[in-house]
């Protein structure tokens, strides 16, 4: 089993990549969010695998931090959600935004992407939501946002829900508002009240 390849970038494709390990070319698919990061050919090239193999193929997905590899496990964890679909997810969900988007129900969010219908969106939004609440949803000092397995199981109480109701009667997405509220509650007292959370909400919103 593949977990880790480095070696010189040959070239990339629309959905994959070539990879030269000491004169071997590795075909890794990736998202588009990974195939934008890795330079170009030439450069040297690290990046975390995932290995499947099937009767008809021996396919690796590439990522580039453990976020995302770890989003493309839970992702791919759902039924009728392959790996192709969990990379069109990525592509236009990044982990950083994908955690907030599942645990605050937005499918809206994760239909955007190439072959998830409403009824695939929903059930990732359905099945995931639980495992999204134990997500530190807190970029760490990388800039990344990181799972946490171990994270508080109480997540959901940390957000004021009718705050969430009020910005999004104003307008935003669930998961804008849910990420604003969350950003509030980690900064103020959690027995702020809701008039003056969805107040600071809104600042974080227009910053």
């Amino acid at each position: 089993m593949i977990a880790k390849l480095s070696g010189i970038l040959d070239s990339v494709s629309q959905n994959f990549l070539i990879l030269d390990v000491g004169g071997v070319g590795y075909m890794v698919f990736a998202s588009p969010r990974t195939l934008t990061r890795v330079g170009i050919s030439g450069d040297p090239v690290s990046l975390l695998i995932d290995t499947q193999i099937r009767e008809d193929a021996f396919n690796l997905y590439g990522f580039f931090d453990s976020a995302e590899q770890e989003w493309f496990r839970l992702l791919t964890s759902v039924q009728g959600v392959g790996a192709k679909a969990a990379m069109a997810i990525l592509g236009v969900v990044p982990p950083d935004q994908l955690g907030f988007a599942i645990a605050s129900g937005d499918a809206a969010m994760i239909r955007r992407a190439d072959g998830v219908g409403p009824k695939l969106a929903t059930r990732i939004v359905t099945e995931l939501k639980d495992k999204a609440g134990k997500i530190d949803l807190k970029p760490n000092r990388s800039g990344k946002t990181m799972i946490n397995k171990t994270a508080a199981e109480d997540h959901d109480m940390t957000v004021d829900h009718d705050a969430v109701s009020a910005l999004v009667n104003l307008g935003y997405t669930r998961s804008e508002a849910y990420r604003a509220v969350l950003a509030v509650k980690s900064k103020s007292n959690d027995n702020s009240k809701i008039d003056d959370i969805i107040k600071m909400a809104l600042k974080e919103l227009v910053s």
